[in-house]
């Protein structure tokens, strides 16, 4: 018999996973938990262990772009 492969999406993940995910760097992800933009959760008080943040809040760093703001961007007309 084959094992199967979960089909569960984490509610928190690693900060590696959290870059895949996002596209964002693993050093961008930490200095956005330093600054406070992103916020970031630990399992246990022990100092170096691991920070997990919500796939939620990545999401939520995302902003929508508007089509008139990508023309303007490169110099076209909106």
């Amino acid at each position: 018999m084959s094992a199967k492969k979960s089909t569960i999406k984490p509610e928190y993940v690693g900060l590696t996973d959290a870059a895949a995910y996002s596209g964002y760097s693993v050093f961008t992800l930490r200095e956005k938990v330093a600054s406070g933009e992103l916020p970031a959760y630990r399992i246990s008080d022990k100092p170096g262990s691991r920070i997990k943040v919500k796939l939620s809040d990545i999401d939520a760093l995302m902003k929508p772009v508007i089509p008139a703001e990508i023309a303007a961007s490169r110099g076209g007309a909106a």
